[in-house]
Formats: C-alpha cells, sequence, structure tokens
C-alpha cells in the first residue's frame, strides 16, 4: 500500500515539514495514554496541534493483527485505515485519516496512523454520566441520533463489531445532534442480517444501562423503517441482553 495523504490535510502538513513518514515517525511528542502492548509489540496515540487545526498520530511496531487474508499478521492501523476509507466511499460517518504509511524492516513491521481529533465533540459516555440531568428533548435528540448513525452504517452492509459508548461521538447541529463512529478496528461486512444488526446493537444498549425501556424505543424508531415491528427488536435486544449479563 502507498503512503496516503488527503487532500484537504496535505498543504498543512507539508506547510509544518510533516508530510512524510519519515518526519512523523520521528516526531517527538507525548503520548496521551501508555502504549498498547498486547499483541507483543507497541501502539502509542500522541495529540498533534498544528495551528487550528488538531490530529491524533498513532504509531505502532509488531502490533499485529492476524486474519484469513493476513494469515502472518499485518499492522492493526493497516485495516483500521482501510475501514475508515471504506466507511467515506459509503457514506458512514466516522473519523477522517489524514496520513498513513506503514513499512517492513529487519524484524520489525511498522505503520502511522494520522487522523482528524473530534474536536467539539463529545463520546456518548460523557452524555450518559449527566443522564439524569440533561433535559428531555435532548435525551430524546442524542438517542436519535444514535438510532440513525447505526441506521446508516446497517444500510450500507457494515458491521462495526465494537458500537460502544465510548466509540459513538456527538456534537449539537441545527436537527439536534450528529453522531459519528471512530475505532473501526473490527468492522466487517453484515453477513448474517438481522442478526448481526442485533449483535451489533445489543453492547450499545447494554452499556448505556441507565437508558430507559422509552429511550430504546426511541432508538428502535430512529433505526428501524417506519413499518418495522419496534416491540420484536426490543423483545430480542432485551432478551440478547439478559443472556449476556447472566453468563458476566
Amino acid at each position: 500500500m502507498n503512503d496516503f495523504i488527503a487532500s484537504e490535510d496535505r498543504a498543512l502538513l507539508e506547510q509544518h515539514g510533516l508530510a512524510s513518514y519519515d518526519a512523523l515517525w520521528a516526531l517527538q511528542l507525548d503520548a496521551v495514554d501508555e502504549p498498547n502492548t498486547e499483541r507483543g509489540g507497541w501502539s502509542s496515540v500522541y495529540r498533534l496541534d498544528l495551528g487550528d487545526v488538531a490530529y491524533y498520530l498513532k504509531r505502532q511496531s509488531n502490533h499485529l493483527t492476524r486474519t484469513l487474508s493476513h494469515p502472518f499478521g499485518e499492522p492493526t492501523f493497516a485495516r483500521e485505515f482501510r475501514n475508515i476509507q471504506r466507511y467515506r466511499a459509503l457514506g458512514i460517518p466516522a473519523l477522517q485519516a489524514a496520513f498513513f504509511a506503514e513499512r517492513r524492516m529487519p524484524g520489525e513491521r511498522r505503520a502511522i496512523l494520522l487522523t482528524r481529533a473530534l474536536d467539539g465533540w463529545q463520546d456518548l459516555d460523557h452524555w450518559l454520566r449527566e443522564w439524569a440531568d440533561i433535559a428531555p428533548a435532548t435525551r430524546a435528540a442524542l438517542v436519535r441520533a444514535c438510532g440513525e448513525l447505526a441506521r446508516y452504517l446497517h444500510q450500507a452492509g457494515q458491521m462495526h463489531g465494537c458500537f460502544y459508548p465510548k466509540h459513538i461521538f456527538l456534537r449539537p447541529n441545527a436537527q439536534g445532534f450528529e453522531a459519528c463512529l471512530i475505532d473501526l478496528e473490527k468492522t466487517r461486512p453484515l453477513l448474517f442480517g438481522d442478526r448481526d444488526r442485533i449483535k451489533d446493537l445489543e453492547p450499545l444498549l447494554r452499556r448505556a444501562g441507565i437508558w430507559s425501556e422509552d429511550d430504546v424505543r426511541q432508538l428502535l424508531a430512529a433505526y428501524l423503517p417506519a413499518n418495522a415491528d419496534g416491540e420484536s427488536w426490543l423483545k430480542r435486544l432485551t432478551a440478547r441482553r439478559r443472556n449476556k449479563e447472566a453468563r458476566q
């Protein structure tokens, strides 16, 4: 895969001398959290501010994922970058990639993924912590935005795989709220119809445990076609949720 630079970011990166793998790999920044070392290598995230534009710079070494198409592994950022580009092509609201590159070196595979920071957005976890103090109309708008996001995702034939509150970002707009997704590493095509849809939606409801049954009905009203049986979906989601909770 060739190095990727988004057309809308190229000029700014070039202005700061950061439009290359070497420059971004050598850049000295403080990590925003502890490195991820679960896969035998490492992966770190840094914030990069360039004037009024902010990014998150992610670098990794030997942090690989193995799939049927890549049995010997590939950088997890390579898979996430492909999914970011797929979502963009399909019109699914998600984070934007500004730069991607990977390198093979003796005994090492490196990758860089630079994405636009979602400044001005808040993840759903933030809103859930304030839920009891949020006005009913605002709560309804937040739930509706989440349902619409799930509808865009599934109508495009994709399953996120980690449809959790921490991966759903929202910001106010003229209609209420708009929502987008991050963390696309585990996304895949919808292969099993409604079974995959239920599987994708249920973790959101389990983690948004403060939502009432009416909240969930509002989510389903935004997600489902007008002629769909919302009560049947509610029963199936509730049954899967109880089954998952019983196993914990």
